[in-house]
């Protein structure tokens, strides 16, 4: 297939549909997890929780990066948006996650700070350079897809020579958060969340390529399917996961071959080795503390370094006391579990990061399953 609207045949869809429809053994359940919110909004945009078996269920993940972003640094950016001389960057989602009491950059914004949506790196470098009287500071947040265009962003500053440009990172690794999952006690102990298999990123997996998930798999003994976002792309995904489960193999395969190569993209590795470590520890909103799960910028680039040079403090702030957002992003509860679900917390007014995003579950579950039960 080479267009678009191919991955979105209906006719083809009907047939992987029956195809996991014979697939399934009676009497087994299929539980799978799409980590990533691009598959969750698929799933649920295209309807392809109800062309499935009813014993194969659909878990969302915690990859969200708006998402899994904890209150205390949504509140660390606000606190830097209020700075005299200082225009804070972000991504259009980061403007209306609420931190404490509420409080977003959005409405920080409408009190009178320099908050600025921008559409890339790029831009904020941009605003930097037009604004040399300014301390300009991008918020940089997401997994491995967008953690090389921050790289890119911060060389440049260098070489372009711009004293004024600073980003406050919060890049996190994929890999870390599956482990956690998979070590959660919930998983491991309890036995509240049944995992048999994921299916891995797109967009991180362009850079980072299939081999990382290859330990999950030998390890934990959980295949892994790395798919596209479209909707054919998933449903051959989740008949690729059955089949290896009736088999009784744990293999990392590749649906999304167009894109994905086992090594990923070596330069932008390299791009992102230059510029970032690791952080011995980094708070995730619904997984904690999580070891070596977060970069930082390297003391070679500490200049461009914000939480340097405004002397950032953290503090860990709990989350809503309703709100549910924690437990959906470990998989352990759905949307429809929230109370305050479509009353209370809507796209509108959000309580929880997870209503904002377009990547997040509960916005997936109000824009295009809001009644469903599924």
């Amino acid at each position: 297939m080479k267009y678009i609207d191919e991955f979105r045949d209906g006719t083809l869809a009907r047939k992987l549909a029956a195809d996991v429809q014979r697939a399934v053994l009676p009497g087994r359940s299929y539980s799978l997890m799409e980590f990533c919110g691009g598959h969750t909004h698929a799933i649920y945009r295209y309807g392809i929780q109800e062309l499935l078996p009813k014993n194969v269920r659909m878990i969302h993940g915690p990859g969200c990066p708006v998402c899994v972003l904890p209150i205390g640094r949504v509140d660390s950016a606000i606190t830097l948006s209020r700075r005299p001389g200082v225009i804070l960057c972000s991504y259009g989602d980061m403007l209306r996650v609420p931190g404490s009491d509420r409080l977003s950059l959005l409405k920080a914004k409408a009190g009178g700070a320099d908050v600025r949506m921008i559409y890339s790196s790029s831009d904020a470098l941009r605003i930097a350079e037009e604004n040399p009287d300014k301390q300009v500071v991008f918020f940089a947040i997401g997994f491995e897809t967008t953690t090389p265009p921050t790289a890119v962003a911060i060389l440049q500053a260098q070489q372009r020579n711009l004293p004024n440009f600073s980003v406050y990172s919060n890049h996190v690794l994929t890999p870390s958060a599956i482990a956690n999952i998979l070590e959660s006690p919930e998983v491991r102990k309890l036995g509240l969340l049944p995992l048999d298999g994921f299916i891995g990123p797109a967009h991180v997996s362009t850079v980072i390529g299939s081999r990382p998930y290859e330990y999950f798999a030998y390890e934990y003994q959980r295949p892994v399917v790395i798919a596209g976002f479209e909707p054919l792309d998933v449903m051959q995904a989740i008949l690729m996961l059955v089949r290896q489960l009736n088999e009784g193999r744990a293999e990392v395969e590749n649906e999304f071959s167009r894109a994905v190569t086992r090594e990923g993209n070596l330069k932008a590795q390299d791009m992102v080795a230059e510029v970032f470590e690791l952080r011995r520890s980094f708070e995730w909103r619904g997984l904690g503390m999580v070891p070596y799960s977060g970069l930082k910028i390297k003391a070679k680039y500490a200049t461009f370094d914000a939480e340097q040079r405004f002397d950032l403090p953290y503090r860990a702030v709990p989350d809503h006391k309703a709100c549910e957002c924690g437990a959906i992003i470990r998989g352990v509860k759905k949307p429809l579990d929230c109370k305050l679900f479509g009353s209370v917390c809507t796209p509108d007014n959000p309580v929880g990061s997870c209503m904002v995003s377009s990547e997040g579950a509960c916005a997936a579950y109000y824009t295009f399953g809001r009644y469903s039960q599924t």
